[in-house]
């Protein structure tokens, strides 16, 4: 009955993290990739921990997972409304077909960073310090 359990928890973590993997490939904007990144992977995460205090069946390891559940209960939420607002804030768009934008004026949206500016040298992006040049 017990294998029956573990079986159980460990395939719905499993579908619950590929489900986030196909949030990946579907969502249309980063916003929502995140929250279904977000929630399915914490959820898939944390059956499979369960599936895993059960199988060890040891005091021990149940209280490190349900420790490393409540950690990731905590952080994941956190650390995706984090990325997604300095998303917003350094001028990611929403989807087109996005109904409404609840932080429309309350940041400054600025330009869309990309990782090479497009004439090397010349971008306004780079600090110079003159300070480290004197090294």
């Amino acid at each position: 009955m017990m294998d029956i359990i573990i079986v159980v928890l460990a395939s719905f973590g499993a579908f619950f993290i590929l489900l986030g993997a196909v949030g990946i490939l579907r969502m249309p904007d980063t916003y929502l990739r995140m929250a279904v990144t977000t929630k399915a992977a914490t959820l898939g995460v944390g059956l499979i921990l369960i599936a895993a205090a059960f199988y060890f069946d040891d005091v021990a390891t149940t209280t490190r997972v349900l420790a490393i559940i409540i950690f990731i209960l905590l952080t994941a939420p956190v650390g995706a409304h984090l990325m997604g607002r300095a998303s917003y804030i350094a001028g990611n768009k929403l989807w087109e077909k996005s109904v409404s934008d609840d932080l429309e004026g309350k940041y400054k949206a600025s330009r869309n960073f990309s990782i090479a500016p497009e004439k090397p040298g010349k971008s306004e992006d780079i600090i110079e310090n003159e300070d480290y040049d004197k090294n």
